[in-house]
């Protein structure tokens, strides 16, 4: 009865982890102070390296004694050019302004303000920006649902014009220019929008005047703003390729030090342009409108240094660290899917001569030396990702040839964590260089996620706060890594484990894993948390042995459906401003405007499957994997045969980063970078297995035709590895006959002889396993020099810690097959 309730209860353990996960929310202590008016300044193009206590001394007072972050600009259109900004800004969502601009650049946008009553003004092109944008793209923005909000607001400007005209182009009060008499302006309601200027010039002397010129017109802002009122000074946009971080200043009651942040983008001192617009109105004490914004509004956290200078430091430290990633990851990700497919080409022969022949005659295996090099650089391959994400902890960005630098750091981290895998204790077993890649993996990302996701943000194998997709947590290279790094660990455990343990690891490494994806405290990944419940939940269906049953399948389900209306029941019940990406989802759904959603997530998956270099990765490691390594020849089905623990990881890292790209619009690239950690190390294993294909397993001297004593560590050929197979029970590998210990052959190893190339079949065996399938019998032999299970061991024996027997013990001897008569057979009894 208790095993059949097995599945029941680990799947309940995958399901209750995953929801306490998704559901916790952290409490950062943000505060968000009101006021009676808002003053929001503008200036396309302001940096925070533009700022300084002599060239610009009031954006630095304002800086002392406000609260301060790095603001991305993203908008609809990329580059987010001047106009785009300011319509993002009174549109609180993603805008642009129609028109082509050639060349990616921002010319300068021909916006027409007419003045019919000398009061307010007029966009006779709003009607038609509005529509453009509702109708032709994907995020489905209103322009002027700010203004349209407040019902009274003032624009000084052609910028704060477009922010601040309503969704029919009028605008309730304007001026071209501040007047010298600027309070009774900007009293005289409670929104007031300022255009200050543009800095945008590449000469550093002229912009050092432009960003002057900007801050006397502040300074005159400042001086006429009403009493209680909020100072929002923001660098609205860019004003060229390539995007940047901008300036965002808070200044007012309550809005002392500290830095700005947001839950749209959950990370201390970074917010965005969308956020400004709900900001406005959560200041105000007034209702956002529904269906109209998707920025948050802003708050404060109170950890920022004292010393302003180095808390300037950090987001124009920042903006150099975006601007260096955006220029190093693209060939940083060309070489890498460049080396893994030269590095899977030169796998191949390697593979079809493996195979070590028993008899006289047979191609002439390859040179030990070739194979230990071609193993290096599997391991190196496979090391890749991990190591480009460490390197981000050296700030390789500040100096003058920052792709060299990164380049250096990241090579050296390659060669160390090589060496470092190559002298680990049981390197010279079969899954022992497995073991120890995907642990260093899933350390490096897990200590990452830990520790703040520092090393993700702005990252070259992270995400980038330019793009504007994601600010915290796990980025989608890190998910893949993690989630492939997280499975082949948990695999290779549960593989040390007899057979009735095995789920039970693989949940438990898995549980854990789902934790740290989706737990708001840490990975903040909610899809990506469901997918990864998902695969955890077919591993440890199939990790005993067999297919992937249909009743196996309906329990994996079972759970990733059972997290996702857990947390999407619990995500509903919070606030709008507090969901996550489910339940802003399902929310939409309701609203009508999920279709908005979906179309963006389908558009994503095909720009990023069309662009991305990952793609390549994933492709060419499915034709590696499906061309090579599951042809008789190549290896990978006699591994899963002997190891189904480890078969079972890798299916459910296929579902799990299958799932967490696809539906978190990312089409491919989970998969490419989870594919540049499993297919080398698949392809490694292989390799091992094929080389120890045709060793062979004679039973003790108390039996017929038995051998005392026990072969040498080396093995029978003389290699320096022992037997292929010394990380699990043996009952998973024995077939043709008896396990070497007392009792029967083990889990459902096939009681007839292999059939083949002499006596070593490529993993078929003369009978079936319980369930009717070859899965866990599926073995060589000459794998069979792992420990037997507990209950199957011989009571004449010893367990030595590594997993083989002391010499002279009742043991195995592995020695190389003979052709022979089929009379020859040894007994099983």
């Amino acid at each position: 009865m208790l095993r059949r309730l097995t599945p029941v209860l680990l799947t309940l353990v995958v399901v209750a982890l995953g929801i306490t996960a998704l559901a916790a929310r952290p409490d950062d202590g943000a505060h968000r102070p009101g006021a009676d008016f808002v003053v929001l300044v503008g200036a396309a193009g302001l940096r925070w390296d533009d700022v300084d206590p002599e060239n610009t001394p009031t954006l630095w007072r304002m800086a002392e004694q406000g609260a301060i972050g790095s603001l991305s600009v993203r908008s609809a259109h990329r580059p987010t050019c001047p106009v785009d900004g300011w319509l993002t800004l009174g549109a609180g969502n993603f805008a642009a302004w129609p028109g082509t601009r050639p060349g990616g650049g921002c010319p300068a946008a021909g916006v027409t303000v007419e003045r019919p009553d000398g009061i307010g003004a007029n966009l006779p092109d709003q009607p038609s920006v509005v529509a453009h944008n509702q109708e032709q793209l994907a995020w489905g923005a209103r322009p002027g649902a700010l203004a349209e909000s407040v019902r009274c607001s003032v624009a000084v400007g052609p910028g704060a014009a477009v922010a601040a005209a309503r969704p029919f182009g009028r605008v309730d009060r304007y001026a071209p220019t501040l007047p010298e008499n600027a309070a009774e302006l900007l009293g005289s309601c409670v929104l007031s929008i300022v255009d200050v200027g543009t800095v945008d010039d590449d000469d550093p002397a002229v912009r050092a005047a432009q960003a002057r010129q900007a801050d006397a017109r502040l300074a005159r802002v400042l001086a006429a703003r009403p009493p209680r009122s909020l100072v929002l000074v923001a660098g609205v946009s860019d004003t060229d390729s390539p995007a940047r971080l901008h300036v965002a200043i808070a200044d007012g009651p309550g809005w002392t030090g500290g830095w700005l942040t947001s839950p749209s983008t959950a990370r201390s001192g970074y917010l965005q342009l969308v956020d400004l617009a709900p900001t406005v109105l959560a200041v105000l004490d007034r209702p956002a409108p529904e269906r109209a914004f998707v920025g948050r509004p802003a708050v404060i956290v109170d950890d920022r240094p004292d010393d302003l200078r180095a808390a300037i430091e950090a987001p124009a430290d920042a903006d150099r660290e975006a601007a260096a990633q955006r220029r190093v990851a693209g060939w940083f990700f060309t070489l890498l899917a460049a080396a893994q497919l030269a590095l899977a080409i030169a796998v191949l022969p390697l593979l079809r001569r493996a195979r070590r022949h028993a008899g006289p005659h047979g191609p002439e295996p390859v040179s030990r030396r070739v194979v230990a090099v071609v193993e290096l650089l599997l391991i190196a391959a496979a090391l890749a990702v991990p190591a480009a994400l460490l390197a981000d902890a050296v700030p390789w960005w500040r100096g003058s040839h920052a792709g060299l630098w990164y380049a250096s750091v990241t090579a050296l981290l390659v060669v160390g964590g090589t060496a470092l895998v190559r002298f680990s204790p049981g390197h010279e077993r079969t899954l022992g260089p497995l073991g120890a890649v995907a642990g260093l993996a899933a350390l490096v990302v897990g200590v990452d996620v830990l520790t703040g996701s520092r090393l993700q943000l702005n990252g070259v194998v992270g995400y980038s706060a330019l793009e504007g997709g994601r600010y915290a947590g796990l980025g989608t290279v890190g998910l893949g890594v993690f989630v492939a790094g997280s499975l082949l660990c948990g695999g290779w455990l549960a593989q040390r484990f007899r057979k009735g343990w095995r789920p039970t690891v693989m949940v438990a490494v898995g549980g854990l894993a789902v934790v740290i994806v989706g737990s708001p405290y840490l990975g903040a990944d909610s899809i990506g948390a469901i997918a990864l419940t998902a695969g955890v939940s077919v591993a440890a269906a199939i990790c005993t042995g067999g297919w992937l049953t249909v009743s196996r399948l309906a329990w994996a389900t079972m759970a990733a459906l059972a997290v996702t209306i857990g947390f999407a029941l619990v995500d509903l019940g919070r606030p709008a401003e507090e969901r996550g990406s489910l339940g802003r989802f399902l929310a939409a759904l309701g609203d009508g405007t999920g279709g908005l959603t979906v179309h963006r997530s389908g558009d994503s998956n095909i720009q990023t499957l069309v662009n991305s270099p990952l793609t390549v990765l994933a492709l060419a490691g499915a034709a590696l994997v499906w061309l090579a390594l599951l042809q008789p020849w190549g290896g990978l089905m006699r591994l899963f045969g002997i190891y189904p623990a480890i078969r079972a990881a890798m299916a459910g890292t296929a579902v799990a980063v299958g799932l967490g790209g696809v539906l978190g619009g990312s089409a491919l690239d989970v998969a490419g970078a989870a594919a540049a950690l499993v297919v080398p190390m698949a392809a490694l294993s292989a390799l091992r297995v094929l080389d120890h294909s045709t060793d062979r397993t004679l039973p003790d001297s108390g039996r017929p035709g038995g051998e005392g004593g026990a072969v040498p560590p080396g093995g029978p050929d003389g290699s320096s590895r022992g037997g292929a197979a010394a990380d699990g029970p043996a009952g998973d590998g024995a077939e043709g006959g008896r396990s070497a210990g007392k009792g029967p052959a083990g889990d459902g190893a096939g009681g007839g002889r292999s059939v083949g190339e002499g006596l070593a079949g490529d993993g078929a065996v003369g009978g079936r396993s319980a369930d009717g399938s070859a899965g866990d019998g599926a073995g060589d032999p000459g794998e069979a020099g792992e420990p037997a299970d507990p209950d199957e061991q011989d009571s004449s024996g010893t367990e030595e810690p590594d997993g083989s027997r002391a010499a002279g013990t009742a043991r195995g001897v592995r020695v190389p097959a003979q052709p022979a008569p089929a009379s020859s057979e040894i007994p099983a009894g």
